[in-house]
């Protein structure tokens, strides 16, 4: 399922966030492609190793750990640390696929499986041109751009790209977590059920409708859940 969530941080958080990346030293961002990837990844990145990485992670983290509709999308259960890109004029990262597995090997959370990958526009579109996230979907594509604070969330089995910037500057966080649920289609499954249980609630209170839908949803994901 892709999932476009908006406002993940605010207007004043995404002016915090571009305000301390301005001043981050990025690196090239081959350094961390696979061998393929590397050939068609042109931009800059700030990951977790990097001088001025520390207080802009934070703040993304807290933001998809407090986000609902984040949460109930993608059930993370491990993240790998999220990376700031950007891209200038001319800059791209051609049709790629991310690793199935990323991490390396040691403590929590060590090395995870990659379920859901996201990017968080850090921009207002309108201050670049070109810089359009694509997702294949096996022939059709599908584009996003979207407003400075919004999130997309999809699964990291699917080819991607990023247009080339034309004109101005695009900066995002992107990442990649393992969800509780391997099966995107039963992540799709229990998010659609948690939308129809808690309008219910809103409707009706603890109704036995809504208690009905949650001992559902509850073993569907105690049946599902990968601990």
């Amino acid at each position: 399922m892709i999932t476009y969530i908006p406002d993940v941080v605010t207007q004043d958080e995404v002016a915090q966030l571009t305000t301390v990346l301005a001043t981050a030293e990025f690196t090239e961002g081959g350094h961390t492609a696979g061998w393929h990837a590397r050939e068609v990844k042109k931009n800059l990145q700030l990951t977790h190793t990097m001088a001025g990485y520390e207080a802009p992670a934070k703040l993304v983290h807290a933001a998809l750990e407090k986000n609902a509709l984040f949460q109930m999308a993608t059930r993370p259960r491990f993240f790998n640390p999220v990376m700031f890109n950007r891209y200038g004029v001319g800059m791209t990262y051609g049709t790629h696929i991310d690793d199935p597995v990323m991490g390396t090997p040691g403590p929590y959370p060590g090395r995870i499986r990659v379920d859901v990958s996201f990017t968080l526009f850090l921009c207002d579109p309108a201050t670049y041109q070109g810089g359009e996230l694509i997702v294949d979907l096996g022939g059709a594509e599908q584009r996003f751009k979207l407003p400075a604070g919004a999130l997309v969330a999809y699964p990291g089995t699917l080819l991607h790209r990023v247009a080339p910037v034309t004109e101005g500057v695009r900066l995002a966080a992107v990442g990649w977590l393992q969800s509780e649920l391997r099966d995107p289609a039963q992540r799709q499954v229990l998010f659609d059920l948690d939308i129809v249980r808690r309008s219910i609630f809103g409707a009706e209170g603890k109704s036995r409708n809504f208690d009905m839908l949650s001992k559902a949803h509850a073993n569907l994901l105690h049946l599902w859940s990968e601990l």
